[in-house]
């Protein structure tokens, strides 16, 4: 695994929901001292049931995001992938299995925890049927398309493609590990 200092200070997390990524994002932030970017704050409107920003003002606060010096972004969002990507120094991805991921939701869900990492300001969790379809079929494979696009940037990448492998990263870093 790469020491965390040879990310940079503009590091990308990539991985599918649920996977840990605003957690970590929230942990790097604590121990580096650089601001976390949580893309779904900025993709949908706080105070509303996950409604999307109009397409142009996400691109535009996600543009604004990566312009900074010093950032910490976790979020995939692919069609925005390749400009983060030109101006990050390091990546992180983070997959893991399927249905640990709908666990997480399930939990995440059913507690709501408005506090959590990456939270919606003022939304309030509950089940959709669409997010557990995306969690266990859809983005099943996400670790190809992440792979797909880090192969044409070289950038300096850690991945964990288990909870194993994550929970290892925290303890090797010296992060806080999460609750």
């Amino acid at each position: 695994m790469l020491p965390l200092h040879s990310l940079g200070e503009r590091i990308a997390i990539l991985g599918p929901s649920n996977a840990g990524k605003s957690t970590l994002a929230v942990a790097l932030c604590k121990k580096l001292g650089i601001p976390a970017v949580h893309l779904d704050q900025l993709h949908y409107l706080p105070g509303t049931d996950w409604q999307p920003r109009p397409e142009t003002e996400f691109a535009a606060l996600h543009d604004l995001a990566i312009q900074e010096e010093r950032w910490i972004i976790e979020g995939s969002y692919s069609r925005l992938m390749p400009q983060r990507l030109v101006r990050s120094t390091g990546v992180i991805v983070i997959t893991s299995n399927s249905w640990l991921r709908f666990l997480r939701y399930l939990k995440r869900t059913l507690a709501n925890q408005p506090d959590r990492a990456g939270s919606l300001q003022r939304a309030k969790d509950r089940i959709k049927w669409r997010m557990v379809y995306w969690i266990l079929f859809k983005s099943r494979n996400s670790n190809l398309e992440y792979a797909k696009f880090l192969q044409e940037f070289g950038l300096p990448t850690v991945e964990c493609h288990t909870a194993a492998a994550l929970n290892n990263l925290y303890r090797t870093w010296g992060l806080p590990v999460p609750r």
